[in-house]
């Protein structure tokens, strides 16, 4: 499988920015995505553009009123789509006389609105009510590049327009696509994938939008995190924003360093098993006999992590980052999800695989937990890890036929 941090990991490098950015470890934490590398052809059996049907089951919105803009990069340079399906490279003389682009695609009169989507990786946006500002700006390599919506940032000029997203990439290998909660939540959004078979994610139960909003209120310590009607920001950007605990899992990052002090941990990846145990602050863990690091090195070892913090945590980043080198990389984000689903000092077997187990602390990504409750599959994006033991809301296809984005219920 390939995972949302490898098929959209790295757009976060040289990006321009006009919010604060999120980690790095995060396909898209930070507004504007710079050229990233994308999956590797594996079939060939990719055509060079696809069908994208947007359906509008919102109720609440009509038609006229909602917009959607696909936007990211084609390996080389930052790009948009236009309305009749043509790839073009975002530009700084695309910013209108208020100072932003209008790369908006108006959805049909009525019923499904479809348009050619190239391949590339990126984001589509939907925008209700009103439309978004994207602003082309200069990257730190001089290239014109995308300065992307921030709806956790009060200042960002998209925070007062009710926006969301699902993220993909699409090459010659195929499609890898998800619904993403990972910032916020906010509209939602559903895929169907058809292509060697019928794949949908991301759909929500009947009233789930509201229960989510109700939920994250009523949850200790998470109630700043809901913004009126309008959005529930991710904890990790409520952190960085002063609205959510600085120090929310500490208790439970202490205890299970504590619970691993007196016996032993074991973290399985596609790479192997790993045996860990904490002695000195660090949680260090014995690299199978033989394994490699990716790139090269001397097998075996060991590798260790320092406590995290709760930023940590919830941006699965510093202590928890996640580089693609086959050991540190899985073991981090086996690590960074059992946190978050507070199973880490429960179960010394990782990753956890019974989803009834998970969230049940007090001290949990109640965000996360409210999301994974909300989905027909129960699968969610809740956090950037949300996708060790597969319960992210992602599906690939080698040789996909058509997309389509449903803007579900409110």
């Amino acid at each position: 499988m390939i995972t949302r941090r490898s098929l959209l990991g790295g757009l976060a490098a040289g990006a321009a920015t006009a919010s604060p950015i999120a980690s790095a470890t995060r396909a898209f934490g930070t507004p504007a995505p710079a050229p990233a590398p994308v999956p590797p052809a594996r079939t060939g059996r990719a055509a060079a553009s696809m069908p994208l049907h947007v359906v509008n089951r919102s109720g609440a919105y009509a038609n006229s009123s909602v917009w959607i803009y696909v936007v990211g990069n084609d390996g080389t340079q930052q790009v948009h789509v236009t309305p009749d399906g043509a790839l073009r490279p975002v530009a700084l003389a695309d910013n209108g006389p208020d100072g932003y682009t209008d790369y908006a695609i108006p959805l049909a009169a009525s019923g499904t609105t479809t348009l050619q989507l190239p391949q590339m990786s990126g984001r589509i946006y939907t925008a209700l009510g009103g439309k978004l500002r994207f602003k082309a700006v200069e990257d730190g390599n001089g290239k014109a590049a995308l300065a992307y919506p921030a709806g956790w940032v009060a200042s960002d000029p998209n925070y007062d327009v009710l926006h969301d997203c699902a993220e993909f990439t699409y090459n010659s290998g195929g499609m890898f696509c998800n619904t993403t909660m990972v910032d916020m939540f906010s509209v939602p959004l559903a895929i169907e994938l058809t292509g060697a078979k019928k794949q949908t994610t991301g759909e929500l139960k009947d009233g789930a939008r509201a229960t989510v909003f109700s939920e994250v209120r009523a949850a200790e310590g998470f109630d700043r995190l809901v913004i009126g009607d309008r959005r529930v920001i991710a904890p990790g950007h409520g952190l960085d924003s002063g609205l959510f605990a600085t120090d929310h899992f500490a208790p439970a990052i202490d205890e299970a360093w504590s619970v691993y002090a007196g016996k032993g941990l074991t973290v399985t990846t596609d790479a192997g098993t790993f045996t860990g145990r904490v002695s000195g602050g660090k949680l260090s863990f014995t690299v199978p006999p033989g394994l490699k690091r990716r790139g090269g090195g001397a097998p075996g070892g060991t590798v260790s992590f320092d406590r995290p913090s709760t930023r940590d945590v919830l941006f699965c980043d510093g202590t928890l980052a996640a580089p693609n080198d086959r050991i540190r990389g899985p073991v981090a984000a086996v690590l960074g999800a059992a946190l978050n689903r507070s199973t880490l000092a429960s179960q010394a077997r990782q990753p956890a695989t019974d989803p009834a187990a998970f969230y049940r602390q007090r001290l949990t990504n109640h965000y996360a937990k409210a999301m994974h409750a909300a989905t027909r599959d129960g699968k969610a994006y809740g956090f950037a890890f949300d996708d060790v033991a597969g319960f992210a809301s992602y599906i690939e296809d080698g040789a996909p036929k058509e997309i389509t984005l449903t803007l579900t219920p409110f």
